[in-house]
C-alpha cells in the first residue's frame, strides 16, 4: 500500500511539475508494428468484419477498388504507364531547384535517377489546368515547360507552357498519383493481392528515390521566400503529399521488408530529410505552425525509435519536437497557443474563419493525438476550453460569423465543440462533458447531425474516421446567454461587437481595426446587422492573396466601411499591427447581467499611420420597440499635422439596388464624376469602382439600400441618415462585389454583382465636421419606424459637438449629445459633457438617459453627476427609478441630491 501511494504521489509530482514547466509528455506506449497510423495489424480482422457486416463500408471498399483497379491491372502489363505519368526531371536529373520569388526559375545538378519536380508558382491562379491522367504525356521533362490545357482559350487546347506559369498543376499532378499508390497499399494490406502492392511500390520507389536527391530550393532573390520554400512547395505548409506518402509506407511497409528491406534506410532518411525541411522553415506565430506540426507528426509516426538512428532523430523526436521543442520557424505547442490565444477571452489573434479553423484543428490534434497513443494533452492546453467556449461570440443573431479580414459568413465550426466532447467521453471527465454537450445542442442541427446523414467518401479515412457523436441524453441543452454577451472586446485582434437579441429583430454592430494574421488594412471597419441579413458586410478577400484586386482593391481602405484619408491611407496587410484602443464601451465585455438592455455604445480611437491622423468611432444601437431599433454611427477624422485635403466615408451595403435621396426622399441629382480616382496620386483601389456620380451639397440626405425578395416574400431595407454639412460631396458608385458569401438565402447572385455604395467626401478635415449617420434596417411589411431625424448645434457654438433630435412613429423623442474633451454642450436646457449620451422619452413618460463615457448629464428633470468619468443608465419606467452606475454619482432631483455608489442595474428611491 505504501509502494501504491507512493507511485500515485511521484505521478502526481511528476505530471504537476510538468505542467508548471509547460512540458507535455512525450507517450511511451507507442506501436512497433506496420501499420500504425490509422489501425494496427490486430485490427485487420475486425476491419474485415465491418467491411462485410456494413453497407457503408462495403460501399467505401468498392468506391476505392473502383478508383484503382484499372490502374492496378494495367500496371501487370505497362508498368511504366503511372510511373511515367510522375512530374519528375526525367531527362536532366536535376538535384538543385531555384526560384525568382515566387515563382520557379530553373533546375540544375545531376542525379543517378530521375528527381522530384518543383512546383511552379507560389501563386497558384493560373490559365493551365491538371490534365486528366491519360492526356499527360509520359516522361514529360521537356525544355519548354508543361503540356497542359490552356483553360483561358475556347476548347481548352494543350500547350506547352513556362513552368512559372503553370501555377499548383506539377503538385497536383504528383500528389493524385501518391493518393492512388496509397490506396493500392492499403488494398494489398488488406486483401494481400500483390498486383497491388507492385503498383504502389514501383509509384512510391520511383518517387522517394527521386526525392532523396533533392535539395533546399534556392531563392535567387535571396528573400522572404528562402524561409518559406519546402522540398515540393513554396510553403511548407503545402506538403500535404508527405502525409501521403507517410500513409502509404505505413500500409507497404511490411511488403518492403519482405521484398526490399535495403531500401528503407533510405525512405527513412528521406522522409526525416522533409520532415526536417518543415520545421526549418514556416511561419510560426500563425495557423502555419498547427498545420506543419500536423503533417510532421504523420511523418513521424511511421519512422522507428530513436534509439534505431545514428542521430537519434526517430518517432520520439520528432514528437517531442512539435509539442516541447521551440525553434526560429516551428514552435511548441504551448508556445504557439501563448502566443496566438488571449488567455482572458480565448480569441486566436487572426481573422474568425482562421482563428475557428485553428480551433477546430488544436481539438482534433488533441483528440488524433489522445485515440493513437492513448494520451490525454488537454490538460496541458488549458486555454482551448475558453477558446471553444467563445466561438459563439463570433455570431450576428442570424447566426452567421463575422467575417472581417480574409474570412467568409457562415456558421460557427462546431467539430471543435464534438471534439471536446469526444475528448471528455473517452476519458470519462463527465463535467467537461456535460459543459460542451449542452453547448453542443445549441449548434448540432445545422452541423454534424445533417453531415452524419451523408454517406461516408471513398476514402481510406472513411473506416477509421470517429463514430458519430453519441450524446448523453440527460445533458440538456445550454443557455446561449452563456456563451454570447451583449458586448465583447477581443483586443489581440482588436475586435469589439455591440448586439443586441437574435433572429430577424436582433440588432448588431461589429467594429474591428487591423491586429493579427490574415487583416486587411481598413481603419475603424464596421459591419452592420439588419432583419434577418449582415446587410453592411464585409466583401471578403476577393481572389487569391497575391493576386492584384485583393492586394490592390479587396485588402484596402475602400472596400470597407471605414474612413479613408487624403486618398492614401494604407498599410500593411495580411499580418498587420495596427489596432484601435478602445476608450469606451456600454455596457462591459462579456458581462451577463445586471445592466441596461435596451442601448450600447463604443467609443474607439485609431490612429491612421499612412497620413497621421486621429480617427475616432462612436458607435451606438438603440432598441426602441420589439421590432425596431436603429444605429448611431460618428466618425471623426483629422490629420495631427494639418493640411486635410480630403476624408472619405465608405459604407457597402447588400442590395440590387440604391437611392441617394434628400432629407425628405426626393432623389438628388448625381452626376457622373471622375473626382475618386487613381490619377493624383491616389490609391489604386479607386480605379476598381466605376459608375461614379456625385453631388456637392451642405444640407442633409439619405440612402437606401433594398434587397428585393420574391412575390411572397418581404423585402429588406437598410436607410441610412447622414448629416449635411459645409464641404460635402456624397458619391453613389459599384464596388467589385462581395466575395465572403459563399452560401446564403440571398435573392440575387451576390458574388457577381456590383457591391453598392455610399461614399460621403469630407473637404478638409472631418473633425469638427464629421460623418454623423444614422442607420435604420426595416422590412416593406413594417415600414421605418423613424419619422424624422435632425441635428441640432451646441448653444454656445462648439464646434466638436454633435447633436441629433431622432422622433419615432411611437411618438418616442430621442436626443442624441456627442462631446469631444468633456466640453459641456447645452440645447434646450439638457446639458452633457459625456463622449455619447442619449435623452429618450416615451410618449407615455418613460424616461432613459445614458451618459457614455461622462461626468454630467442633466435632463428632464434629473441631473447626473460623476466625479469620474464612466457610463451611468437611469430609467424612469413605469413611475419607478432604475440605475446602474459603474462609478458612484449623485443624482439631483427637486434640488435634491442622493449619492450612490457604483452599482449594477437595480431600482432606487430618489425621495
Amino acid at each position: 500500500m505504501k509502494n501504491i501511494i507512493f507511485f500515485m504521489c511521484l505521478v502526481f509530482i511528476t505530471k504537476l511539475h510538468a505542467q508548471n514547466n509547460n512540458t507535455i509528455p512525450v507517450p511511451t506506449n507507442l506501436e512497433q508494428g506496420y501499420p500504425r497510423l490509422y489501425v494496427t495489424e490486430s485490427g485487420k480482422k475486425d476491419l474485415k468484419k465491418t467491411i462485410k457486416k456494413e453497407t457503408w463500408a462495403t460501399d467505401v471498399l468498392a468506391g476505392i477498388h473502383n478508383r484503382i483497379d484499372e490502374h492496378v491491372v494495367r500496371h501487370v502489363n505497362d508498368p511504366e504507364w503511372m510511373v511515367s505519368r510522375l512530374q519528375m526531371y526525367w531527362k536532366t536529373k536535376s538535384t538543385n531547384v531555384y526560384v525568382n520569388g515566387i515563382n520557379y526559375s530553373h533546375a540544375d545538378g545531376e542525379a543517378p535517377v530521375p528527381t522530384v519536380r518543383f512546383v511552379g508558382s507560389r501563386d497558384y491562379t493560373s490559365n493551365y489546368g491538371v490534365p486528366k491522367l491519360e492526356d499527360i504525356l509520359p516522361y514529360m521533362d521537356d525544355p519548354r515547360g508543361l503540356y497542359l490545357p490552356n483553360n483561358k482559350k475556347e476548347g481548352h487546347p494543350f500547350e506547352w507552357a513556362e513552368i512559372s506559369k503553370t501555377g499548383r498543376a506539377i503538385y497536383t499532378i504528383n500528389d493524385n498519383i501518391i493518393n492512388l499508390s496509397r490506396d493500392a497499399a492499403f488494398l494489398y494490406w488488406l486483401e494481400n493481392d500483390k498486383r497491388f502492392a507492385k503498383f504502389s511500390y514501383d509509384v512510391f520507389h520511383t518517387y522517394m528515390e527521386g526525392m532523396s536527391y533533392r535539395s533546399e530550393p534556392i531563392d535567387l532573390m535571396n528573400g522572404h521566400i528562402q524561409t518559406l520554400v519546402g522540398f515540393t512547395n513554396f510553403q511548407v505548409i503545402h506538403e500535404g503529399t508527405l502525409k501521403n506518402i507517410a500513409e502509404l509506407y505505413d500500409f507497404l511497409h511490411q511488403y518492403i521488408e519482405e521484398n526490399h528491406p535495403e531500401d528503407i534506410a533510405m525512405y527513412d532518411k528521406t522522409i526525416k530529410r522533409w520532415t526536417d525541411q518543415i520545421i526549418k522553415n514556416g511561419v510560426p506565430q500563425n495557423n502555419w505552425n498547427l498545420h506543419q506540426a500536423k503533417t510532421i507528426l504523420k511523418a513521424a509516426m511511421v519512422l522507428q525509435d530513436d534509439k534505431n538512428y545514428e542521430d537519434k532523430k526517430g518517432r520520439e523526436y520528432y514528437i517531442n519536437y512539435i509539442l516541447n521543442v521551440t525553434s526560429a520557424r516551428q514552435w511548441s505547442l504551448n508556445k504557439f497557443m501563448d502566443f496566438g490565444y488571449d488567455k482572458e477571452t480565448g480569441v486566436w489573434a487572426e481573422c474568425p474563419g482562421y482563428s475557428q479553423g485553428v480551433t477546430k484543428d488544436l481539438t482534433t490534434f488533441i483528440n488524433d493525438f489522445d485515440n493513437t497513443f492513448d494520451h490525454n494533452i488537454l490538460p496541458y492546453t488549458p486555454t482551448i476550453n475558453k477558446a471553444v467556449k467563445m466561438l459563439p461570440q463570433y455570431l450576428f443573431p442570424n447566426g452567421q460569423i463575422v467575417a472581417f479580414g480574409d474570412t467568409t459568413y457562415g456558421p460557427i465550426y462546431t467539430e471543435a465543440i464534438s471534439n471536446m466532447i469526444r475528448i471528455a467521453q473517452k476519458n470519462g471527465d463527465k463535467e467537461l462533458e456535460e459543459e460542451f454537450t449542452g453547448m453542443y445542442r445549441l449548434f448540432e442541427d445545422t452541423s454534424e447531425k445533417t453531415k452524419s446523414k451523408r454517406k461516408p467518401k471513398a476514402n481510406i479515412s472513411s473506416f477509421f474516421a470517429a463514430k458519430p457523436l453519441e450524446l448523453n441524453k440527460k445533458y440538456k441543452t445550454a443557455d446561449i446567454k452563456d456563451y454570447i454577451t451583449q458586448t465583447f472586446y477581443a483586443p489581440n485582434v482588436s475586435w469589439h461587437v455591440q448586439r443586441m437579441g437574435s433572429g430577424k429583430n436582433g440588432m448588431m454592430a461589429s467594429l474591428n481595426a487591423s491586429l493579427g494574421n490574415h487583416m486587411h488594412a481598413n481603419g475603424i471597419n464596421l459591419e452592420l446587422y439588419g432583419k434577418g441579413f449582415v446587410q453592411g458586410a464585409d466583401p471578403g478577400k476577393g481572389a487569391g492573396y497575391l493576386q492584384p484586386i485583393y492586394l490592390e482593391f479587396y485588402s484596402q481602405f475602400p472596400a470597407h466601411n471605414t474612413v479613408m484619408v487624403d486618398g492614401v491611407s494604407s498599410y500593411t496587410e495580411m499580418f498587420s499591427n495596427h489596432a484601435f484602443d478602445l476608450m469606451a464601451e456600454y455596457p462591459k465585455s462579456e458581462k451577463k447581467e445586471g445592466y441596461y438592455k435596451n442601448i450600447t455604445f463604443s467609443d474607439v480611437y485609431f490612429l491612421e499611420p499612412e497620413t497621421r491622423s486621429d480617427q475616432n468611432r462612436i458607435v451606438s444601437t438603440i432598441k426602441t420597440g420589439e421590432t425596431t431599433g436603429y444605429y448611431v454611427d460618428i466618425f471623426r477624422s483629422k490629420k495631427q499635422r494639418k493640411g486635410d485635403k480630403f476624408h472619405d466615408y465608405f459604407y457597402h451595403n447588400l442590395g440590387q439596388s440604391m437611392q441617394v435621396m434628400d432629407a425628405l426622399g426626393k432623389p438628388l441629382d448625381l452626376t457622373p464624376s471622375e473626382e475618386m480616382a487613381f490619377a493624383g496620386g491616389y490609391l489604386y483601389a479607386f480605379d476598381y469602382q466605376w459608375d461614379k456620380k456625385s453631388i456637392k451639397s451642405d444640407k442633409d440626405y439619405q440612402a437606401q439600400w433594398k434587397i428585393d425578395r420574391p412575390e411572397g416574400q418581404e423585402d429588406v431595407f437598410m436607410n441610412l441618415w447622414m448629416k449635411g454639412t459645409e464641404g460635402r460631396e456624397i458619391f453613389s458608385l459599384k464596388s467589385p462585389p462581395n466575395k465572403a458569401f459563399k452560401k446564403h438565402n440571398l435573392p440575387y447572385d451576390v458574388s457577381n454583382a456590383p457591391y453598392l455604395t455610399l461614399t460621403a467626401r469630407q473637404y478638409g478635415e472631418a473633425w469638427e465636421h464629421p460623418f454623423v449617420s444614422v442607420y435604420e434596417p426595416f422590412t416593406s411589411t413594417e415600414g421605418k419606424s423613424i419619422k424624422s431625424i435632425q441635428s441640432f448645434e451646441d448653444e454656445k457654438n462648439n464646434k466638436e459637438f454633435v447633436g441629433l433630435h431622432i422622433t419615432s412613429k411611437s411618438g418616442r423623442e430621442d436626443f442624441i449629445f456627442s462631446s469631444k474633451n468633456q466640453y459641456k454642450a447645452n440645447y434646450k436646457g439638457m446639458v452633457s459633457d459625456a463622449s455619447y449620451a442619449l435623452v429618450g422619452e416615451e410618449k407615455n413618460g418613460d424616461v432613459i438617459l445614458f451618459m457614455g463615457k461622462g461626468n454630467h448629464l442633466k435632463a428632464k428633470g434629473y441631473i447626473i453627476t460623476a466625479s469620474t468619468l464612466g457610463n451611468v443608465v437611469l430609467e424612469v419606467k413605469n413611475g419607478q427609478v432604475f440605475l446602474h452606475n459603474e462609478v458612484p454619482v449623485i443624482i439631483t432631483q427637486n434640488n435634491i441630491e442622493k449619492k450612490f455608489s457604483a452599482g449594477d442595474f437595480r431600482v432606487i428611491n430618489l425621495k
